[in-house]
C-alpha cells in the first residue's frame, strides 16, 4: 500500500482510482476536452469510452478528469463523462480556470494543463492525451503560448502525446521545453512528431525503445527530485498520417484567411482547426483518433512498467522475490 491521499473537499478522486493507487496498480489519467470540444457528437462520446475500455483491457484503471457541477474529478463515472459530451456551453478549463470554474459550480473540460495539475494532485503518475499546446506564430509580439508549457515544468507527470497540434510554431515550442528544462523524448524515434504528420522536421535529443526503458527515465526524474513532466513523443503510424505536403498546403490557406478576416488570439485555434478539417472532408478526425489510441495504449503501456518496477523495487527492499511466472503487477478491477 502506498498511503496516497484520498480525496479533499477540492479534489474528487473516484474510489476505483484511489484504490488501484493505494494497491500500486497502474493508472493512467485521460484529459476531458477530447469529448467537450475537441469531437463532434456523437463520436465524442464513442472515443471517450472506448479510450476507457482500451486501458481497461490491458489491466490499467483509466481516471478520465474534468469539472463536474463544480467538482474537479479525477476518475469520471461514465454516466458524467456521457453527461460533459451531451452539453453545450462548456468551460474550457486551464489551470487559471479551475478555482473559477469550481467556485461557481459550472461543468468543463480539462486541458492538458488542469488534467496534467489534476493528476498529479491524486498521485497519478502517467497522463495520455492527443496533442500539446504550445507557442503559437507570432508569439514575439502577441505572446500567445500555451499555459500547457509552464504548468508542465512544474508538473512532474509523464505525458504521452504525438507532439503539438500542427498549427503551431513548433521550432518556438521546442526551444521553449528546452528553456523550461522539460525533457522530451521520442518513443522509437529522434524524429518529433506534428500530431497529425509522424515527423514535423525537427529532432529531439534522446528517444526510448520501449516502455521499460521509459519508466527508467520517469523514475530517474523522481529519484532526483526535478519539478518537471517528462514527455514521451509518440508518432502517429506513417501509414495514418496525413500526407505532409497536403497539411502545409491546407495550414498555409488557413492562415492566409484567418489574417484576412482579422481572427487571433483564442479564436485561431478553433478555427485552423476547422479549416483542416472542411479541406480534408473529414479526414483529420479519423488521424486525431487515431493519434489518441496510440498515445492511450502507451500510456498503459508506461503505467504498467511503472507499477513492475515499484513492485521490483519494494520486494528487492523487503528481501523478498517475485514468483516466477507471476505476473509483475496485479490486474485492474473495474468496479466503482
Amino acid at each position: 500500500m502506498t498511503g496516497l491521499p484520498p480525496s479533499t473537499p477540492a479534489v474528487h478522486v473516484a474510489g476505483e482510482v484511489a484504490r488501484a493507487l493505494a494497491d500500486g496498480r497502474p493508472v493512467v489519467a485521460l484529459e476531458s476536452t477530447i469529448f467537450t470540444h475537441g469531437l463532434p457528437r456523437p463520436r465524442n462520446l464513442a472515443v471517450a469510452l472506448e479510450a476507457e475500455r482500451q486501458l481497461r483491457e490491458a489491466g490499467v484503471v483509466p481516471a478520465t478528469v474534468g469539472v463536474h457541477a463544480g467538482v474537479p474529478t479525477v476518475g469520471l463515472s461514465t454516466d458524467q463523462i456521457t453527461e460533459l459530451s451531451a452539453a453545450d456551453g462548456l468551460d474550457k478549463v486551464s489551470l487559471r480556470d479551475l478555482p473559477v470554474v469550481a467556485a461557481l459550480g459550472r461543468h468543463g473540460g480539462t486541458t492538458v494543463a488542469a488534467t496534467a495539475f489534476l493528476a498529479h494532485r491524486a498521485g497519478i503518475r502517467v497522463f495520455s492525451t492527443g496533442g500539446l499546446g504550445g507557442v503559437h506564430f507570432g508569439a514575439s509580439e502577441s505572446f500567445d503560448e500555451s499555459a500547457d508549457l509552464t504548468t508542465l515544468a512544474a508538473t512532474p507527470v509523464t505525458v504521452v502525446s504525438a507532439g503539438v497540434k500542427s498549427i503551431l510554431d513548433i521550432r518556438a515550442t521546442l526551444e521553449r521545453f528546452e528553456t523550461l528544462n522539460i525533457p522530451v523524448i521520442g518513443y522509437r524515434t529522434r524524429k518529433y512528431p506534428g500530431f497529425y504528420v509522424t515527423d514535423s522536421g525537427h529532432e529531439v535529443n534522446f528517444s526510448v525503445g520501449s516502455p521499460e526503458e521509459a519508466a527508467k527515465v520517469i523514475d530517474a526524474r523522481d529519484r532526483l527530485g526535478l519539478p518537471q513532466a517528462v514527455l514521451i513523443a509518440n508518432p502517429v503510424d506513417p501509414a495514418k498520417q496525413l500526407p505532409p505536403e497536403e497539411l502545409d498546403g491546407i495550414l498555409a490557406r488557413a492562415r492566409a484567411e484567418a489574417d484576412r478576416l482579422g481572427i487571433t488570439g483564442n479564436a485561431s485555434t478553433p478555427f485552423l482547426l476547422d479549416q483542416i478539417r472542411r479541406d480534408t472532408g473529414g479526414r483529420s478526425l479519423e488521424v486525431n483518433v487515431e493519434v489518441y489510441r496510440g498515445n492511450v495504449r502507451l500510456g498503459g503501456e508506461i503505467a504498467t512498467a511503472l507499477a513492475a518496477s515499484a513492485l521490483s523495487a519494494t520486494l528487492a527492499a523487503s528481501g523478498e522475490s517475485e514468483t516466477p511466472g507471476a505476473p509483475t503487477a496485479p490486474a485492474a478491477q473495474t468496479g466503482a
